[in-house]
């Protein structure tokens, strides 16, 4: 097994979900989805450390909600996802793989994230996605110009995994050149090394509009926690 930390940032204000605060304090199964969340790394042996980027404002409300855990450590949230994760890193340890992971993806398994901080580890980059079921067109104003095919595409998810030293270098580089990317491996595709695939699946969601939390509570039920 390899080991790791994980960085969760947790600085949002849950504009999409509509909620007027942070969404990772909406419950799930009468539960905050953070502290759902969290519980997965922390049960995990091999994760080393869990670092929660959040507003000064939410800290107290995260530490009491979350488990009583030493691994926990908290760093200042950003105004972006990519300045969380920039100063997460800044609280990395002596781990050589780190993981981020979206605190609205409650679903994530521990499997999953064994085979990416194994990948990580060997490889330098992996990334958790599935295939794209859908069929997926461009358009301009509404007008149909394409139909891409869509056996080369796929839905990024989270974790991703990187070598610690791989995605300090991707964020000195964005850094540097005023780059903002969607997510972290878009910062290390930019500085060339290569990101791998490990398959994720389907019901690692991101609970992000409202509608995502009915998708949420079915798939409790159908893994026996509704």
């Amino acid at each position: 097994m390899t080991d790791y930390e994980v960085i969760i940032p947790a600085a949002g204000s849950g504009k999409r979900m509509g909620a007027g605060f942070n969404k990772l304090f909406l419950e799930l199964n009468k539960r905050p989805v953070i502290a759902v969340t969290a519980e997965v790394f922390l049960a995990d042996p091999s994760c080393k450390k869990l670092i929660l980027p959040v507003q000064p404002h939410d800290r107290e409300e995260m530490k009491r909600i979350l488990p009583r855990s030493e691994k926990i450590v908290f760093a200042r949230g950003g105004s972006e996802r990519q300045y969380s994760v920039r100063n997460g890193l800044e609280l990395a340890g002596s781990c050589s793989v780190i993981l981020v992971h979206d605190g609205a993806r409650p679903f994530i398994s521990a499997g999953s994230i064994a085979a990416l901080a194994a990948m990580a580890g060997e490889k330098g980059a992996a990334i958790a996605a599935v295939p794209v079921k859908d069929t997926i067109k461009r358009a301009k104003d509404q007008i149909v110009t394409e139909t891409i095919e869509r056996s080369s595409l796929w839905q990024i998810q989270t974790p991703q995994a990187f070598r610690t030293s791989v995605l300090k270098k991707a964020h000195e580089a964005a850094e540097r050149d005023g780059f903002l990317g969607t997510d972290e491996a878009s910062l290390v595709e930019r500085i060339g090394h290569p990101v791998h695939i490990v398959p994720g699946s389907y019901d690692n969601i991101k609970i992000t509009t409202p509608e995502d939390l009915y998708f949420a509570e079915a798939i409790l039920k159908k893994q026996g926690g509704g």
